[in-house]
């Protein structure tokens, strides 16, 4: 054991010496190894373009993109249609009360309509001579339609309405809406600048150009009209109606009463081609 003790002595252990390359074989560099971070992200993208695209749509989701379409398209469609009473909204008590006083006034006269005719009725029924009852209502009634048909003159009470128009920007449909809401205030008998309005009256042409029923007229359009003149000023006067509408073609329109207007623009009495009175 002493001879061991003495040969690790003279001979003390070396440490190990590391691996050395071999001098002819060339030192290769390491490649970096990219983070597996980057290589998720890259695979995230292409995971979520390719869920994407081509879409891939069920028959259930198109059922509900259809309901909800059809939804929006509704809700559009109710807005718009509501739209038109927002000038009746913004108006004012005064305006509105006014507005009922006329509707009012509108069925009074249907009423008062109704009255009279059962009053006829009951003349024709208890007269005498009912032959001369008849013959009177008839003149009556003959006259009257030939008010309606402008084949005789007329004067009563009413309004005269005048409308500026020095840009030309009032169209020939914005008259034959004056002369709808005049009718439906009571309008009796009506005239433009010397044209008589009739049941078959047409407007035509662009601004500065007017016709009606193929006559030309030109501006300031003068309406004169027969009727109750506390209905027909009011109509035209009411919020969004025709003298509002007016404004805004930067069209001027003055209405005034009057206790005597005189409607004598005649038109001629034609004989009708093919119908006949079915009376004996």
């Amino acid at each position: 054991m002493n001879n061991d003790e003495s040969r690790r002595s003279q001979h003390p252990e070396q440490p190990e010496q590391p691996e050395q390359p071999d001098a002819g074989a060339s030192a290769v560099p390491e490649t970096p190894v990219q983070p597996p971070a980057a290589a998720e992200e890259v695979s995230g993208r292409q995971r979520l373009l390719a869920g994407l695209w081509p879409p891939r749509v069920s028959r259930a989701q198109l059922i509900v993109a259809v309901l909800l379409f059809g939804l929006g398209l509704g809700l559009a469609i109710q807005v718009r249609s509501t739209s038109d009473d927002s000038a009746l909204r913004g108006a004012r008590q005064e305006d509105l009360v006014r507005i009922l006083d006329e509707v009012d006034d509108r069925t009074q006269r249907l009423e008062d309509e109704k009255q009279r005719l059962d009053a006829q009725r009951t003349e024709l029924e208890n007269s005498s001579d009912q032959a001369e009852e008849a013959r009177k209502q008839t003149l009556e009634k003959e006259r009257q339609l030939g008010i309606l048909a402008g084949t005789v003159a007329a004067q009563g009470p009413g309004i005269t309405l005048t409308i500026s128009d020095p840009s030309g920007a009032v169209a020939a449909d914005k008259l034959l809406d004056t002369v709808q809401e005049l009718r439906a205030a009571g309008a009796e008998a009506i005239e433009v600048n010397g044209v008589r309005v009739v049941a078959n009256t047409y407007f035509s042409g662009e601004g500065g150009d007017i016709q009606v029923d193929g006559k030309r007229i030109e501006a300031p359009y003068e309406f004169k009209v027969i009727g109750k003149p506390q209905d027909l000023e009011p109509a035209l006067n009411i919020p969004g109606g025709v003298v509002q509408t007016l404004e805004k073609e930067q069209a001027t329109a003055v209405v005034e009463r009057s206790e005597e207007i005189v409607v004598d623009a005649l038109r001629p009495a034609k004989r009708p081609d093919y119908a006949r009175s079915s009376s004996p």
